[in-house]
């Protein structure tokens, strides 16, 4: 079986997760091989916390699961591509549905997403 290639990344290979439906891209994590195993065994996306530096089950704390559906891996093994079917309406941990919510306008980044949720109330 093809396996992301960890060590090129020193342990880590990005992972970037789409939802399945839409095609909208809503986040960028990082996955080692216990995260990767572990999603290929659950399907739930379990990523690793670089500033935690232990496990994430994306959902854990808010609820906002993400239940894997297809899995993609680029030609050089070294990025993964989760398709997701995500559970609760927000994947960010600032309340939007997407972490990639702003967007340059001229020299400046504006908000074009929508939040769903305040952090505040999530993350006690």
């Amino acid at each position: 079986m093809i396996e992301p290639n960890f060590p090129q990344g020193d342990g880590l290979v990005p992972a970037i997760v789409q939802d399945a439906e839409t095609k909208e891209i809503l986040m960028l994590a990082y996955m080692n091989r216990q995260s990767w195993e572990a999603t290929l065994r659950t399907g739930r996306a379990t990523y690793w916390s670089r500033s935690r530096r232990s496990l994430w089950v994306k959902g854990e704390t808010s609820g906002n699961f993400q239940l894997v559906e297809a899995i993609f891996i680029d030609c050089d093994n070294d990025t993964i591509l989760l398709q997701v079917k995500q559970i609760g309406e927000a994947a960010c941990h600032t309340g939007y549905k997407s972490c990639f919510y702003r967007k340059l306008d001229g020299k400046d980044f504006v908000v074009v997403g929508e939040k769903i949720f305040n952090p505040k109330e999530v993350y006690k």
